[in-house]
């Protein structure tokens, strides 16, 4: 499984120094394309995505990780406030690629929590288990 390991954002500096008590905005994702034929596409598109994320002002940190045979991909990052988040979001070429690679995707998971400075990176453990929570807070009841 491709993992792209934790890189710094822009923002390094404002992370604190060892023990502060700032807080930063995590997000992960799991995003599941509908067909193998897409899976070439949105690797680079999330290589170009990749570089936005680590020069994007608010960016503390990124990771992804592939699982490119079973059509899935997952995020990594961390942001100094929500407002920095969102900033990114809205711009391109991430805006443009979520446009353009929606009609592919099969699903997308997406869940957001503050952490301490001093507990980043977060693990990929603990990423996929938040994912796998809420995914069953949206699963259809029985």
């Amino acid at each position: 499984m491709p993992t792209i390991p934790w890189l710094p954002g822009a923002d390094k500096a404002t992370a604190p120094a060892p023990g502060g008590s700032a807080t930063a905005v995590v997000m992960a994702s799991r995003l599941e394309l509908r067909s193998l034929l897409s899976v070439p596409r949105f690797f680079v598109l999330s290589l170009v995505i990749l570089r936005q994320v680590r020069a994007a002002e608010g960016s503390i940190g990124v990771s992804l990780r592939a699982e490119p045979l079973k059509r899935t991909f997952w995020t990594l990052s961390a942001w100094r406030d929500q407002r920095s988040l969102d900033a990114f979001a809205r711009t391109d070429p991430h805006a443009v690629s979520v446009r353009r690679l929606r009609p592919g995707m099969k699903r997308a998971l997406f869940v957001f929590w503050r952490t301490g400075h001093d507990q980043l990176p977060v693990s990929w453990d603990d990423a996929r288990r938040r994912l796998a929570e809420q995914a069953e807070r949206e699963a259809p009841a029985a």
